[in-house]
């Protein structure tokens, strides 16, 4: 097998089990062919692990095997990587009452390139990276032997850290009809995996679902930047007295529509297709009990932080200011870009600005079922407040 040399010292990193190789560490490229495997090996040769070489990408090796001694990868091992991750999820759930989850969250279950989710008895798997195209039969295997009937691969926006991959979305094997009819928590609702946004739900937002569902019992509730309802859902199952859903997507709110329409919650929904700044401003104050902030990432990249930060400030100063004294606020940011100490200052400005109490009563993370591998912080993306604004 070819190797990956280091730069003399630069080693340090992947000591400390970081799965990223940038391409300022590498003293001499293998003679490989985009997503290969590859050893990486120190200055001296001293093996540290196994990656998928990514020549053109900022990040030159994914690393998904850290060991100083060679092993053999075969189909089996990519199969037990599987294996291991459904045996932490069925620790977690209990199936019959959630059958939507991640099963497989990239660097943080140590398989970089390759994010799966299931709705029920269907697989969608995101490939990120070359490397996982070229073992990507083995991983379909894997999921048909552990019992998923349907693999639906779905394309992901790539970014400046992703190498392009050539794939487009397809079935491998039968699809599924769409939508599905998925459970979480008991609450039920429809996913269309083919044209829904990630892979066909925010599912990364279910305990934070659960916590908002928690405190809407006879409340008045917005939820903002609503999809396809998924707050919305849990407001109305906890019994709030109203729910507004507000998205500027006609197909978002029509497929919220869909999933109200399964509960016995006529009279206590209203959806409203329009820009959610736009609607806050123009919101009665003190009318809402609990609004929800959860927008798409601001913040693509590096470049464009500055810009994020104050989209996020103008936000949650609209939210904080609108919401009825004593009322709750549940604010979000996904960018990757925004770690969760400069959100907590973002949302302290916008606080500051308005001159409202606030308090946090909770800080809120990404679920169990995304695990976050300690070596790897970057796999810490969605951060969230739950505010009480006096």
């Amino acid at each position: 097998m070819k190797k990956l040399v280091l730069k003399s010292g630069r080693e340090r990193s992947l000591l400390n089990r970081h799965p990223w190789v940038f391409s300022g560490a590498v003293k001499d490229l293998p003679d490989s062919s985009n997503g290969e495997i590859v050893q990486i090996v120190t200055n001296h040769h001293d093996l540290l692990g196994y990656g998928f070489f990514s020549p053109n990408s900022q990040i030159t090796c994914r690393v998904f095997e850290f060991t100083n001694d060679p092993i053999e990868i075969t189909p089996d091992y990519w199969h037990q990587k599987l294996v291991n991750a459904q045996n932490l999820r069925r620790q977690l759930f209990n199936f019959s009452e959630t059958n939507c989850y991640r099963l497989l969250h990239a660097e943080g279950d140590f398989f970089p390139g390759i994010i799966v989710d299931i709705y029920a008895h269907v697989a969608v798997v995101q490939v990120l990276v070359k490397g996982v195209e070229h073992i990507a039969g083995s991983v379909f295997s894997a999921l048909n032997q552990m019992g998923f009937s349907h693999i639906y691969v779905k394309t992901k926006q790539t970014t400046q850290l992703l190498e392009s991959v050539e794939q487009s979305s397809r079935w491998i094997g039968e699809a599924a009809s769409m939508p599905l009819r998925v459970l979480e928590h008991g609450v039920q609702f429809y996913v269309d995996v083919e044209k829904g946004q990630k892979t066909g739900f925010f599912i990364d937002q279910r305990e934070n679902r659960k916590t908002l569902g928690e405190w809407s019992k006879n409340k008045n509730v917005l939820n903002t930047f609503s999809y396809s309802g998924g707050f919305s859902l849990y407001a109305l199952q906890a019994g709030a007295h109203l729910v507004h859903s507000v998205d500027s997507s006609k197909d978002a709110i029509a497929m919220g529509e869909a999933n109200v329409a399964l509960g016995a919650y006529k009279g206590k929904h209203e959806s409203f297709v329009m820009d959610c700044f736009e609607f806050l401003k123009q919101a009665e104050p003190n009318f809402y009990d609990i609004i929800i902030l959860d927008p798409p990432a601001f913040a693509k990249n590096a470049r464009s932080v500055d810009n994020a930060a104050r989209g996020y400030k103008n936000l949650n100063m609209l939210g904080i200011q609108k919401v009825k004294p004593g009322g709750l606020v549940f604010t979000y940011s996904c960018s990757q870009h925004i770690d969760k100490d400069l959100f907590r200052k973002i949302v302290f400005g916008a606080a500051a600005d308005v001159k409202r109490n606030v308090r946090i009563l909770k800080q809120l993370s990404q679920p169990e079922d995304h695990p976050i591998n300690i070596y790897h912080p970057e796999g810490e993306y969605l951060k969230g407040l739950f505010l009480m604004v006096d």
